[in-house]
């Protein structure tokens, strides 16, 4: 089986997750995550949509467990209320990543 080609998209500080099969949401996170913080974008808004509130849990599942992460929010009324996460990240050279990642 051939693996699809890589879906790509704007790295600008906006994750919509609406076009991802739940299975990948994991992966896409941590990736964008990571592309963010290679181009210094520290805020990051998810958007996870209302619905069931399944995928907004992952999400905040996820973002607790990494270590770059500061801090995350259910968005404001003018960031999509429930239906997004606000996450502020840590700078790519902190000192806290470096010992996190063994640098």
């Amino acid at each position: 089986m051939v693996d699809p080609e890589p879906i790509e998209f704007p790295i600008d500080g906006t994750l919509d997750l609406h076009t991802f099969h739940p299975s990948e949401v994991k992966e896409v996170v941590i990736d964008y995550l990571d592309a963010c913080r290679e181009r210094g974008i520290l805020q990051v808004r998810i958007i996870h949509g209302k619905g069931t509130g399944a995928l907004r849990r992952t999400v905040h599942t996820v973002l607790a467990r990494l270590p770059h992460v500061v801090s995350f929010r259910l968005g404001g009324e003018t960031a999509g209320s429930w239906g997004a996460t606000i996450c502020l990240l840590r700078p790519k050279n902190s000192a806290l990543s470096k010992q996190t990642h063994g640098q």
